[in-house]
């Protein structure tokens, strides 16, 4: 009798026949379990989702206390079904984490999104040997070469400098990009307060609850015009396309996403600082991962998969797009 295999993709995504659960489903089922709380993963309305403790209160905090039937957090390694099930830091966001699936004969990582880049605002990246990895494609390119986050900040706080009569509004994810840039801003020694967008509030409020150090805070909508200054404001990149960012004098215009590399994205978006800080592998990341867990076969769930597939072929090792849907940037 031959037995079914342990992951295959349907129109949800990513399933496993031994456990009945997809992982990251882009509509309802009755079992998910998600790699992180990133919209374009982590979508409300599933009958059961497990994942790490801080992805379900992040779904909690984006969707309401209701946003699954039932919830389980993932602790060392789970029985469902005719599998076992494990959780490994992804270092992508705060809670992200690498899903196993193990047979008796086979184990499959599915990474989700990944970074290699250590960051103060979640756990680092854990290589875990499988003979199966899943992964991301957003950045796979050979142009793709993320500069280290300490010199994109260092442009920011030339600009500040040589602007002081201007503030400075930063687009960025309200997910981990904004409390990346935070911690970053921190780190280079940035130690006046950072007016945030309400929209930033709560998830930034968890991240220091999470013993994440994000300095003073204050909200974009208290003070004058004149008390912006020579300040530093970050807020979703929708926020930039409304009123409320008149308020401001004379504001530079900048967003922190790998996309920035990109120039016609940045002039599309009208803006005059592109921050190039990515919570994704680049493409010497993504093949030196490959490289270092040289699995048996490599599977590419979306992205750029072409030049990924290519390079896989030349370097003779086994791969196959999923072409799965659904995930991209998240939405604002």
């Amino acid at each position: 009798m031959t037995r079914p295999p342990l992951l295959l993709p349907r129109p949800e995504g990513l399933y496993c026949p031994g456990g009945d659960f997809f992982i990251d489903p882009t509509r309802p089922v009755p079992r998910a379990l998600i790699t992180h709380g990133h919209s374009d993963h982590a979508r409300p309305g599933h009958g059961a989702v497990m994942a790490t403790r801080q992805t379900l209160d992040i779904m909690a905090i984006r969707y309401g206390e209701d946003f699954a039937h039932s919830r389980q957090t993932a602790e060392g390694p789970t029985r469902i079904g005719d599998v076992t099930v494990s959780f490994h830091p992804a270092g992508h966001v705060l809670g992200s984490a690498q899903i196993a699936v193990e047979s008796a004969t086979q184990r499959i990582v599915v990474s989700g999104d990944y970074a290699r880049v250590p960051t103060a605002t979640c756990a680092p990246f854990e290589p875990v040997p499988c003979d199966i990895f899943v992964t991301e494609a957003t950045f796979a390119l050979p142009v793709f070469r993320h500069p280290p986050p300490e010199v994109e900040i260092a442009r920011l706080l030339a600009s500040v400098a040589a602007f002081p009569e201007r503030s400075h509004l930063i687009g960025a994810y309200a997910l981990g990009k904004a409390q990346r840039v935070i911690a970053e801003l921190r780190r280079a020694g940035w130690d006046a307060p950072i007016h945030i967008h309400g929209a930033l509030q709560r998830l930034c409020d968890y991240h220091v609850a999470q013993g994440i150090d994000l300095g003073e805070l204050r909200p974009a909508t208290e003070g004058q015009k004149s008390d912006f200054a020579g300040a530093i404001v970050i807020a979703p990149p929708s926020a930039f396309a409304a009123t409320w960012a008149q308020r401001f004098p004379d504001p530079v215009i900048a967003f922190a996403s790998g996309w920035m590399q990109v120039r016609a994205r940045a002039r599309q978006r009208g803006v005059e600082l592109p921050l190039i800080l990515s919570d994704h592998v680049d493409w010497p990341q993504l093949t030196a991962t490959i490289t270092e867990l040289n699995p048996a076969e490599v599977w590419i769930t979306h992205g750029r998969e072409d030049a990924l597939m290519r390079w896989c072929e030349l370097t003779q090792r086994a791969a196959r797009p999923l072409h799965l849907v659904g995930y991209e940037d998240e939405a604002e």
